[in-house]
């Protein structure tokens, strides 16, 4: 019986490893949101790493975070390093394309809790009198990550925070 129970936990564990190497070498998250402001409202809340305490999700996960800006005061160049709870963990993001009042792209390197290399966009598409904000994250899927996505997406960890941020960040920009 005992046997018989093992083979079948090794079989699933055969079969969830197998599964893994099926899935996409990278990952995506993504959300919009359409706020009330022209895209040249919007842009310097994203573009001055130090105006993100005003609407980052994460701001609010550790109060106490420790964090340091360096680099370019904005755009291309500018440098924030966290290091906080186990909610934000350790980490490092720097602008590497600034394009008023279009797009931010920043690359991410995550030191803790778990070490990862992604990049995150902002996309501002003017629409009339508002804009349509895009804010999505992407980077490379390892065995281990794809293993952990069986369980749990990206899309369904990543996602709720970016619907936070862009309401906060609409909530700013429409005031």
């Amino acid at each position: 019986m005992l046997k018989g129970i093992a083979g079948i936990a090794v079989l699933g564990i055969v079969g969830v490893l197998a599964y893994a190497t099926t899935l996409p070498d990278t990952f995506r998250v993504e959300r919009s949101i359409t706020i009330q402001a022209y895209p040249e409202q919007i842009f310097p809340l994203i573009n001055n790493l130090q105006r993100w305490d005003a609407w980052s999700p994460w701001e609010k996960k550790d109060p106490a975070m420790a964090r340091t800006h360096s680099g370019s005061s904005e755009g291309k160049g500018a440098i924030y390093e966290w290091e906080g709870n186990k909610e934000v963990g350790k980490g490092r993001m720097e602008i590497i394309e600034s394009i008023p009042p279009s797009t931010i792209v920043t690359k991410l390197d995550f030191i803790k809790p778990f070490e990862a290399h992604n990049t995150a966009e902002f996309m501002l598409e003017s629409v009339g009198v508002s804009t349509n904000v895009t804010w999505s994250m992407r980077g490379p899927n390892s065995f281990v990550s794809k293993v952990m996505g069986i369980f749990i997406s990206m899309d369904n960890m990543l996602g709720p925070d970016f619907e936070t941020g862009l309401g906060n960040l609409k909530s700013i920009a429409e005031k």
